[in-house]
């Protein structure tokens, strides 16, 4: 095996731990990961788990913000600690503590799946155990105020398209943004189409938790589905993810709200349920959290609202 170096001394001390390991029997090459930069490994492991994966279009993007760093160009047999925590202080300028841990999971997964499904002999093994996490403090207690609703339902009208159905569908059922874009005619309990108000149950196949749920449906919720179009492809929205929220953030700042995003209508919703009396687990079965410490930071409950419950 051979290896370029900038310094002569550099490439002996390369020598002698090669020689060294060779003498105690424990050498492995490391040819690939010092012929193979992060960026290519990135790509492989994008073709062959990435693809398998429900969440894959989320991970798509992640991996294509780390792949644009300076980071991806190194050599994988060099990336340590040092390298990540430069990675790590970069992105932190540009994301939240919440998003940069989720690209540093994917970053752990990637090595550990070089290391244990690929046999890339990884010299630091995997560096992102190196590298310390930044602190996230990520809850929110944002619901609607005063007459938001109807400025935001407002601004909706005029935007036009399908958010104004989407921002009344998700406070009423309280599902999550991929869950409701994901939804399909043939989810609903009875017949499947518009007019189906027999449809009074939506199956949800598909969940962050991995457990599939059903979810009763109000009436008001019923009133979205008689409003929609039959799509061709079985869909009940045709939007993405990502359309939902861009569309969303313009209605806002249309309606002149700020601090509100998509998925604080959960937020919204999850306290509904409770100030309508349901008890934790009817709203547990109904949100999909799957403990109490869970549901509790969905539920923001207003003093003012829990008055008359008191008698």
């Amino acid at each position: 095996m051979a290896r370029t170096f900038d310094l002569k001394t550099e490439a002996q001390v390369w020598a002698k731990q090669i020689e060294s390991e060779m003498d105690r029997g424990i050498f492995m090459s490391r040819a690939e990961a010092e012929n193979t930069t992060l960026g290519q490994l990135l790509d492989r492991y994008q073709r062959e788990i990435t693809t398998q994966k429900r969440g894959a279009t989320m991970e798509r993007s992640h991996l294509r913000m780390i792949g644009q760093d300076p980071v991806a160009h190194g050599f994988i047999s060099g990336i340590t600690g040092k390298e990540l925590t430069a990675y790590k202080n970069r992105r932190l300028r540009e994301v939240s503590a919440s998003t940069l841990n989720r690209e540093l999971n994917i970053l752990s997964h990637v090595f550990t799946v070089a290391a244990q499904e690929w046999h890339i002999h990884l010299p630091w093994g995997n560096p992102v155990r190196l590298v310390s996490r930044p602190r996230v403090d990520d809850k929110r207690d944002r619901r609607l105020q005063g007459d938001e609703y109807a400025r935001l339902m407002s601004a909706a009208a005029t935007y036009g398209g399908e958010i104004g159905p989407l921002i009344t569908w998700a406070i009423e059922t309280a599902m999550r943004r991929g869950e409701i874009a994901a939804m399909r005619w043939d989810h609903l309990d009875g017949p499947s189409g518009p007019q189906c108000r027999q449809a009074r149950v939506l199956l949800i196949p598909e969940t962050k938790t991995g457990t599939p749920r059903r979810i009763p449906l109000s009436t008001t919720a019923l009133a979205v589905l008689d409003g929609l179009p039959r799509r061709l492809d079985g869909r009940v929205f045709g939007v993405h993810t990502g359309s939902i929220s861009r569309a969303f953030a313009e209605v806002c700042k249309a309606a002149g709200i700020t601090g509100l995003t998509f998925h604080d209508l959960r937020h919204e919703a999850t306290s509904r349920l409770f100030e309508k009396g349901l008890n934790p687990m009817q709203v547990a079965a109904i949100t999909g959290h799957k403990t109490l410490q869970m549901l509790k930071r969905y539920t923001h409950l207003r003093a003012e609202d829990l008055v008359g419950m008191l008698g």
